[in-house]
């Protein structure tokens, strides 16, 4: 895993701790070949610019994927970027009266399971990505965050 820091945040898990987490998801959900992921940490603005230009919602969010895709006659282990801004991340953990590191584990098994191909966008697939997250954070010793 690759870890940028691109945002001036002081209460960031140990990234060793992060790569563990995305690496438990990873395996949780089976070998693909791709395992190999940038994980960037952004400011408000950054996260905000991202949303707008790739998913044409305005503010930032807590969480981006962008998946991999080899290019033809290419093969790499590239799974995907994965985008997290720190200050919502934060934000929504003492709003939602979680610990900081509980919801950084949460929003990377989040993210690594959108890299995965998973999606919340129907009630279906919405509570299977969920009751996976659980099992997940579980394995984690990390209650249930819904």
């Amino acid at each position: 895993m690759n870890i940028q820091i691109a945002c001036e945040q002081a209460r960031l898990p140990d990234q060793q701790r992060m790569a563990a987490w995305a690496s438990v998801a990873m395996d949780a959900v089976g070998e693909t070949g791709h395992n190999e992921i940038t994980l960037r940490v952004v400011d408000e603005a950054e996260s905000a610019e991202l949303n707008q230009r790739y998913r044409d919602k305005p503010g930032a969010t807590n969480v981006l994927s962008f998946p991999f895709d080899d290019p033809p006659g290419v093969a790499t282990q590239m799974l995907g970027d994965l985008v997290i801004c720190a200050p919502v991340v934060e934000q929504q953990a003492v709003e939602q009266g979680k610990s900081l590191d509980d919801h950084w584990a949460h929003i990377i098994v989040h993210g690594v399971l959108h890299l995965r191909g998973y999606d919340h966008e129907q009630d279906g697939e919405a509570t299977k990505m969920e009751q996976l997250e659980k099992e997940i954070l579980d394995q984690l010793g990390i209650p249930d965050p819904y």
